[in-house]
C-alpha cells in the first residue's frame, strides 16, 4: 500500500461520526441561557415561598401560645377578683352581723336585668319612675330595663333605711342619748323596752368619757405628746377603747349577759353620781367575785379541811368571778376600769374620799 492510501485511511478513521452539530446560533445560545436563568429564579421563588411559610406557621404558633397564655392570666385575674369579692364580702357580712345590720345579698349568675328575685315585689313602671322622680333620682337611666330600675329603687330606699353609724370613737349603729339623759336607773328595770334604753345610755356615756378623754389627749403641748409619758398615756386611751368595742357590739346586739348588764349599770350609776370608790369596789365583786380562793394549805392527807367546802358552795351561789370566763370579757372589764380611772380626773367628786388612790 502506498503512503497516500495510508494517510487517507488513518484520516477517515479520526473523523466524528455523530451528527451533532458543530456550531449554535447565537439566539440558541441566547434561549439556552434565559432557560437556565427561569429555572434558578423559579428554584429561587419556591425557596422564600418555602421560608414564608414555615415564618407564617411559627407567627401562628406563637400567637396562639401568647393567646393562651393571655387567657389563662384573664382566668386567673377573674378567678383571683371573684375570690377577693367574696371574702371581702364574707368579711363585710361578717362586721355588719357583729354590728347588727343585714347581710349582703351574693351576686346571681343569671341575667339581673330580666329577672326578679325570690321575694321581691314588682311595681308598675309609671309608678316606680314616680317614687323616683320624688327622690330627686333619674327615672330612667340609659340602657336600664324595668327590673334594674326596680333594683335601683330598691337600694335607694333599703340604704334611706339602713341604720346611720355615729362618729364617736366607737361607732355603733345604737342611737345615743343626749348628756341631760344618760343617767341610768339606779336598779336595772324588768320591762325589755326599758332595758334597751339603758343599753343605750351605757353604749352613750361611754361614748362621752372616751370623746373626753381623746380630747383631753388631744390639748396637750406637742413636747408632752412625744414624751415616753405622753405616748404611754396615748396608748392606755386605745387600749382602753379597743377594749370596749367588744361591750358596745354587745350592747347592740343585745348579747349582754343579764348579770353583766345589770353590773355594769351599777358601775356607771355610781360613776355618774361621783361615787368613785364605790364603784371600784362593785367593779372588783364584778371581776373578782365572791368566790373563795384556794389559799395555803386545803387538804393534808386524806381528810379535807371544813375551809375547802366554801371554795364549791360559793360557786353554786353565783359567785364565781366573771372576769376569769372568757378572754373578751376580761378586757372588756379592764376597759371599764381605765374608764372609771380617767372619770374621776375629769369630773372630780365634792367628797374626796370618794377618790380612788
Amino acid at each position: 500500500m502506498d503512503f497516500a492510501s495510508l494517510m487517507k485511511s488513518q484520516i477517515s478513521s479520526t473523523q466524528p461520526t455523530s451528527t451533532a452539530k458543530k456550531y449554535l446560533k447565537r439566539s440558541e445560545v441566547e434561549a439556552q441561557r434565559q432557560a437556565d436563568y427561569l429555572r434558578e429564579q423559579d428554584k429561587l421563588e419556591k425557596a422564600r415561598i418555602e421560608r414564608l411559610e414555615k415564618k407564617r406557621k411559627r407567627d401562628e404558633d406563637e400567637e396562639e401560645r401568647t393567646a393562651a397564655r393571655e387567657a389563662k392570666k384573664k382566668r386567673l385575674a377573674e378567678e383571683s377578683r371573684k375570690a377577693a369579692e367574696e371574702e371581702a364580702q364574707t368579711e363585710e357580712n361578717t362586721r355588719r352581723k357583729r354590728i347588727g345590720l343585714p347581710e349582703l345579698e351574693k351576686k346571681a349568675d343569671i341575667d339581673e336585668g330580666t329577672l326578679l328575685k325570690d321575694g321581691e315585689e314588682d311595681v308598675a313602671d309609671d309608678a316606680l319612675r314616680e317614687k323616683l322622680k320624688d327622690l330627686d333620682e333619674p327615672r330612667v337611666l340609659f340602657g336600664e330595663s324595668h327590673i334594674q330600675r326596680l333594683r335601683r329603687y330598691n337600694k335607694l330606699t333599703a340604704k334611706a333605711l339602713a341604720p346611720t353609724m355615729t362618729k364617736g370613737p366607737i361607732p355603733t349603729i345604737l342611737q345615743l342619748v343626749d348628756e341631760k339623759d344618760m343617767k341610768v336607773p339606779e336598779a336595772l328595770p324588768e320591762a325589755a323596752e326599758a332595758k334597751t334604753f339603758v343599753r343605750r345610755q351605757i353604749a352613750s356615756y361611754f361614748d362621752m368619757v372616751l370623746s373626753e378623754w381623746q380630747f383631753a389627749l388631744s390639748r396637750r403641748p406637742t413636747d408632752v405628746k412625744e414624751s415616753f409619758s405622753g405616748k404611754q398615756a396615748y396608748n392606755s386611751f386605745l387600749q382602753a377603747r379597743d377594749n370596749l368595742t367588744p361591750l358596745v357590739r354587745k350592747l347592740e346586739t343585745n348579747t349582754l349577759a343579764e348579770v353583766l348588764l345589770t353590773a355594769i349599770n351599777d358601775i356607771v350609776h355610781l360613776m355618774q353620781t361621783k361615787c368613785y370608790v364605790k364603784a371600784n369596789d362593785a367593779y372588783l365583786r364584778l371581776s373578782i367575785g365572791k368566790a373563795a380562793w384556794p389559799i395555803g394549805v386545803t387538804m393534808v392527807g386524806i381528810h379535807e379541811r371544813s375551809a375547802r367546802e366554801r371554795l364549791h358552795e360559793t360557786e353554786k351561789a353565783g359567785g364565781q368571778a366573771h372576769i376569769l370566763a372568757d378572754e373578751t370579757t376580761r378586757k372588756m372589764l379592764q376597759g371599764i376600769k381605765r374608764c372609771l380611772s380617767f372619770a374621776q380626773t375629769r369630773w372630780p367628786p365634792e367628797d374626796l374620799g370618794q377618790l380612788m388612790g
